[in-house]
């Protein structure tokens, strides 16, 4: 029992991290432990991934039934939205300008590379018709995002229209979003166990080759990620909010690190969901409506990946590109990260969105693709931190505005 106290009273980002390094050096030193354990890793992730479902739709329904008033719902949707669009048009720039710096595509050859299916494209009128479901039952079971966000904005404010008769939903729907916040903290206990296993099996699989092989590119994935989070969202946080930046970064640490363990925006929305409300002092109404909308739409990690893999493509290609092509890359860039799935390496897909629009065949972006396939993984990992981290900094600065912010808290201690 005293080992247990004392593996509690260490902070969770710790414990975390430990995994992180554990995990890295088990994979690249005993490759067949890391496949062992892979079970671990996995469950993790469906336990993460079964609570995105109920997650979305619960809270997203009782956070617009918090609000009570439909013209306020209007208001921080309309802030949402537009903070979501400067940020993924300043990702996509970001992520095309440190392609132009670097060039790591540069001299590549792509002879011998086996060429990947990129699938039927997905025309903008079929994703917005897809917002609305056919089958309500159907889109729960598939985890289509945006049709769950659309069912759980029609409960919520269905919920509030019908008045006294619907205060029996507006209770229900906020019992359910307190109880599934309880089973998130506990299945994030198992954070530092799931870290572990995925990282030595990516690791494993990949071996030290990954850190060779289009070691320019995850470079400059580094590196566009850090200027996207450190520049970027902290004069949000900072000049924008007025407030702490370091204590905004101390208080998402664990929606970070699950986001580069998952790399997946849907699975880090319960973490996200939790630190938003007990470490940045967010209110549970527009947490609850901001970070579900922010998962689907909110992808400055896609945004600034497709930007600079569009450039990548290009110098492998010998393509060279001028001023009305990056103009074209930068608006495409832009509506093709808000159409991606957030799923693991959904953006990698989106590439053939931009490359389309400025002449580049199916064919030639399918030889990318093949390319950077096989390394994709860590990659993805790394852009899903300034996804999560833009998601957080737009909850806060929405939360702001509004008046939803409880500044003590978010300059109070970090809540393990």
């Amino acid at each position: 029992m005293r080992l247990i106290r004392r593996w509690f009273a260490i902070p969770l980002w710790q414990r975390v991290v430990g995994g992180l390094l554990l995990g890295l050096a088990l994979g690249l030193l005993w490759p067949e432990a890391a496949g062992a354990i892979r079970l671990v890793g996995e469950l993790f992730v469906r336990l993460i991934k079964m609570l995105v479902v109920p997650v979305v739709l619960i809270t997203i329904a009782a956070g617009i039934a918090t609000l009570g008033d439909p013209r306020r719902l209007g208001s921080i949707g309309l802030r949402t939205v537009g903070l979501f669009a400067a940020t993924t048009l300043v990702a996509v720039s970001i992520g095309m300008a440190i392609g132009l710096a670097l060039r790591p595509g540069a001299g590549m050859s792509l002879g011998g590379v086996v060429p990947h299916p990129l699938g039927p494209p997905v025309t903008p009128a079929d994703q917005l018709l897809s917002i609305v479901p056919l089958n309500i039952v159907e889109a729960l079971a598939k985890g289509d995002m945006l049709a769950i966000i659309f069912v759980a904005v029609l409960l919520g404010t269905g919920s509030v229209m019908a008045g006294e008769a619907g205060k029996p939903v507006v209770a229900l729907l906020q019992g359910l979003s307190t109880v599934l916040l309880h089973i998130v903290r506990a299945v994030m206990e198992l954070t530092p166990f799931g870290v572990l296993a995925l990282i030595a099996q990516a690791v494993a699989v990949n071996g030290a080759a990954v850190f060779v092989h289009v070691g320019w590119l995850a470079l400059a994935v580094v590196l566009a990620s850090l200027v996207q989070m450190l520049v970027v969202h902290a004069a949000l946080i900072g000049l924008v909010a007025r407030l702490p930046v370091i204590r905004f970064f101390r208080g998402i640490a664990d929606a970070l690190i699950v986001a580069f363990s998952t790399a997946s925006s849907s699975a880090t929305l319960p973490v996200a969901l939790r630190v938003a409300q007990d470490n940045l002092g967010i209110s549970r109404g527009v947490a609850s409506t901001v970070l579900p909308l922010g998962a689907s739409i909110g992808k400055d990690g896609t945004a600034m990946y497709v930007g600079l893999l569009g450039q990548f493509a290009l110098q492998a290609l010998g393509i060279v590109s001028d001023t009305t092509m990056l103009v074209t890359m930068l608006l495409t860039g832009a509506l093709a990260a808000f159409g991606t799935a957030p799923v693991p390496s959904a953006s990698l897909f989106m590439l053939a969105a931009m490359l389309s629009a400025i002449g580049v065949g199916a064919e030639q972006t399918a030889l990318v693709v093949g390319l950077v396939l096989p390394f994709d993984r860590l990659l993805d990992m790394t852009r899903t931190v300034p996804s999560a981290s833009a998601n957080l900094a737009v909850a806060t600065l929405v939360a702001r505005g509004e008046g939803e912010l409880d500044a003590v808290r978010f300059r109070g201690p970090v809540v393990e």
